[in-house]
């Protein structure tokens, strides 16, 4: 999914992050705002993974 589509589509993606990565908290995707970037840091940080598959289960969306 790029940026535009994450962007325009967030409050659907949000509930499919809240249940693909269940340790992002409420909080957290809302300071996110749609900002794939930050998402992907943000998964990286909490599940202990490299950027190339944070980058590759956002895009899975």
């Amino acid at each position: 999914m790029n940026k535009e589509q994450l962007k325009g589509n967030w409050k659907q993606v949000k509930g499919k992050a809240k249940e693909k990565w269940g340790k992002l908290t409420d909080d957290e995707l809302e300071q996110l705002s749609g900002d794939r970037d930050q998402l992907v840091g943000k998964i990286q940080e909490r599940y202990g993974i490299a950027k190339e598959e944070a980058e590759k289960q956002v895009d899975d969306l």
